[in-house]
């Protein structure tokens, strides 16, 4: 079906959460934005978007001047501990409005409970197909953001039953979204993924680094049982065997329907095969402070909007906006923007285009689409992450009261 023009075909929903922990006898009112409600009804799917791989807890320092060296201490601007890994993915697709499954092993331990909690409570992240594993302990993830770029050291185990095992018979939905070969695997797509194509699912995968180097063209190969691949420029060119990301780009649309590239500041370029249509888009001009989980908020984007059948440009623009926005704050999966924060954005746009803003005016004229998708209500707009292990980090949940600064390191 070729994309139609993006159309307000939302719906507002309230949730009212009266729990002693926000304020005892007082209800409060969440409201959120779901923009699949023209989809919703009898017979379709409960579930827009299923997933699975690894949570981990991510604790992310930005700001950094240098990379720390041998014997040396570095001081970094800002901290932020959140859910990582597939989290990452997870949390964009649900503050988008996505009804969102995620399969997934979880510790026992206190880093288990956090990424569990904030997940499930705070994110709304679906976890009736995740577990909880006794006497094994959560992956756990240090990424160091250093001018635009990002390293990470990473500790973890294997868990103790097959992604296969972990997810079964996946629930109905409407996308799935995996990787092909993850963890330097044979180049294949999950089992489970390619079940739940045959009950009618799209399809949505990319393959990630291959540490290896190698490369492996067998997995063009798994791309036949995809309906999308959406890798980055680097990652298209070594597969593809290719020297530009629009040569990787076409090689790529000879093997999956929907072909997608992202370029980092350079945008993202793509081919869907299913609706005849051809875009290249820039990037949204951000100031990055954390491009951790970037990617993961692009692909949401693009989910979200083949679902709703969005013509292709209206789909790579909503995704770059998504994961502009994400970039510019710090704090990995928590970093993602939800409608209200596209919101902000977009009205921030129009209000400095009308003073004269040549920048905001060739932004309002580029995202000018975004008048038909954003709420014309105020809906919910997101929690950043916390520096440290948070007890709780509700929007609803009142400011604590004002409480002296702590005292200085010397």
């Amino acid at each position: 079906m070729r994309g139609r023009s993006a159309t307000v075909a939302g719906a507002v929903q309230r949730e009212t959460d009266s729990s002693p922990e926000l304020d005892p006898g007082t209800p409060h009112e969440t409201v959120w934005w779901d923009p699949l409600a023209h989809l919703r009804g009898p017979g379709r799917p409960e579930v827009d978007v299923f997933m699975s791989g690894t949570v981990f807890l991510d604790i992310i320092f930005t700001g950094l001047p240098t990379p720390p060296t041998p014997g040396t201490e570095v001081w970094a601007a800002g901290m932020a501990s959140c859910p990582g890994g597939i989290a990452n993915l997870a949390v964009a697709a649900s503050r988008l409005g996505l009804r969102t499954t995620l399969a997934a092993g979880f510790s026992d331990d206190v880093y288990g409970d956090f990424c569990w909690e904030t997940l499930a409570e705070q994110e709304r992240v679906d976890l009736s197909r995740s577990r909880r594993f006794d006497q094994w302990h959560s992956p756990v993830t240090v990424s160091m953001a250093i001018d635009r770029d990002r390293s990470m050291v990473t500790h973890g185990h294997e868990l103790p039953i097959s992604p296969d095992e972990l997810v079964g018979t996946p629930p109905p939905c409407r996308a799935v979204i995996t990787s092909i070969g993850e963890g330097g695997l044979e180049p294949v797509l999950p089992e489970w993924a390619a079940r739940a194509r045959r009950d009618g699912a799209l399809v949505f995968a990319d393959a990630g680094w291959d540490p290896t180097g190698a490369w492996d063209r067998a997995m063009l190969g798994s791309l036949a049982g995809c309906d999308a691949f959406m890798p980055n420029a680097v990652e298209a060119m070594s597969y593809t065997r290719t020297d530009s990301p629009a040569a990787a780009l076409h090689a790529l649309a000879d093997h999956v329907p929907l072909a997608v590239v992202t370029c980092g500041g350079d945008g993202a370029i793509a081919v869907d095969a299913t609706t005849g249509e051809e875009a290249a888009v820039p990037a949204l001009p951000v100031n990055a402070l954390d491009p951790t989980g970037a990617g993961d908020v692009f692909g949401a984007g693009l989910v979200l909007g083949t679902i709703a059948g969005w013509p292709l440009r209206h789909r790579l623009l909503f995704a770059g906006v998504s994961a502009g926005l994400a970039v510019h704050e710090f704090g990995g999966s928590l970093a993602a923007p939800g409608w209200g924060d596209i919101g902000d954005w977009w009205q921030r746009v129009a209000m400095e285009a009308a003073h004269g803003s040549r920048a905001a005016a060739e932004l309002r004229c580029r995202y000018g689409f975004l008048n038909d998708l954003v709420p014309r209500t105020h809906v919910c707009g997101v929690r950043r992450a916390a520096a440290t292990i948070a007890r709780r980090s509700d929007l609803t949940r009142p400011d604590p009261p004002n409480r002296p600064d702590p005292p200085q390191r010397p």
